[in-house]
């Protein structure tokens, strides 16, 4: 597989989004966030993932500013909290994240969880946002087979992304295939199934043959499944570590390794229990 720093997905309006990214989850808003997307864009990422809940959408925008890149150069995406879908103030919320980013669109706006009782409603909300041209495009998070279904029942547009836990020891297959059979791109949170993988004896042999660290080579192989992805971290030589990935292509053995390892172990919340 042909693939290199600035490869990108084409998603199903057109969109394009660069398969490997920089998640910000847990990065503190101020310095440590700020810090940590300069040094990300300053190795090269031009992708950068955040959410309304993570509190730290103010330094995401302070630090595309202190950049120097363009806007159009980086493909911002956040997320609609689930507070916002049960108090039906989806819309607002989304101004909210637009006023905190400091920025006049998104490229990708996410409903963050499956809310039940909201599903429609929320959808319903988000392709304003998206036909007033202030998302790029639109998607879910978190969403199964069964709430896709439900979502798409009364959708008129396609949701363009599902976000979801993928890792090793978490590969919903099924999902994965469903996605793909209606052009719905598959992104992976949780990739190093928060930080349980670093240190994998099955990715780190596999990584002996590359030079490759075992994270790295759990990136490489998500990659390769044509998944989009977004490691995190604030330390700027994992940061740059996480982006050296385009050097090696691993053998349809070695991913079959890594295959072989899923159990349906969950390192995050499970999408069937949305009760926060």
């Amino acid at each position: 597989m042909n693939l290199s720093f600035q490869s990108v997905i084409r998603l199903n309006n057109g969109v394009e989004i660069p398969r490997l990214g920089f998640g910000v989850w847990q990065a503190k808003n101020g310095e440590e966030a700020e810090n940590a997307i300069g040094y990300a864009l300053e190795a090269g990422y031009r992708h950068i993932d955040t959410a309304a809940v993570y509190g730290n959408e103010e330094s995401v925008g302070r630090a595309m500013k202190k950049s120097g890149l363009k806007r159009n150069e980086i493909f911002l995406t956040t997320k609609l909290w689930n507070a916002d879908q049960r108090e039906h103030r989806q819309m607002k919320a989304f101004e909210e994240s637009l006023a905190r980013l400091d920025t006049d669109y998104v490229d990708l706006y996410l409903v963050h969880w499956p809310v039940g009782g909201c599903i429609s409603e929320t959808w319903k909300v988000m392709e304003e946002i998206y036909r007033s041209g202030r998302a790029r495009a639109i998607g879910v998070s978190n969403f199964k087979i069964y709430q896709l279904e439900e979502l798409l029942m009364g959708a008129e547009i396609c949701p363009a992304v599902d976000q979801m836990e993928f890792n090793p020891c978490m590969q919903d297959n099924e999902l994965l295939a469903f996605c793909r059979e209606r052009g719905i791109a598959f992104e992976a949170w949780s990739p190093l199934g928060s930080g349980a993988f670093t240190r994998d004896n099955t990715a780190v042999q596999i990584g002996k043959k590359y030079g490759k660290s075992g994270p790295q080579v759990i990136l490489r192989w998500i990659l390769q499944k044509d998944i989009i992805v977004f490691p995190k971290s604030v330390h700027k030589n994992r940061i740059e570590e996480n982006r050296n990935l385009f050097d090696f292509e691993l053998t349809e053995e070695e991913c079959a390794l890594l295959d072989a390892m899923n159990c349906g172990k969950r390192t995050g919340p499970d999408p069937d229990c949305v009760d926060f």
